[in-house]
């Protein structure tokens, strides 16, 4: 990926407290900067799950930017959401 020029990994996906953290941890051990998107994740544990998220947050706000599809699309170079409503 760096061959590509590739410095920011956007993670979405399934069990946010084993792949999801699996991925940022990796991400964030290879020096990328991590966009984890809230809303595109899930759990088959809730309360799992809240507890990731709390700790994404907080304990890896430095490593970790968490933020909405909808803020993702609306800062996407490009106009990407207006490609996507249509």
């Amino acid at each position: 990926m760096r061959a590509a020029h590739v410095d920011a990994i956007i993670v979405t996906g399934g069990e946010t407290d084993v792949c999801v953290l699996a991925t940022v941890l990796g991400a964030v051990d290879w020096g990328y900067r991590v966009i984890l998107v809230t809303d595109a994740l899930c759990s088959s544990a809730d309360e799992t799950h809240d507890s990731m998220m709390n700790i994404y947050m907080n304990r890896f706000g430095q490593q970790v930017e968490c933020l909405t599809t909808e803020t993702l699309l609306g800062s996407w170079p490009g106009s990407a959401r207006a490609r996507l409503v249509k």
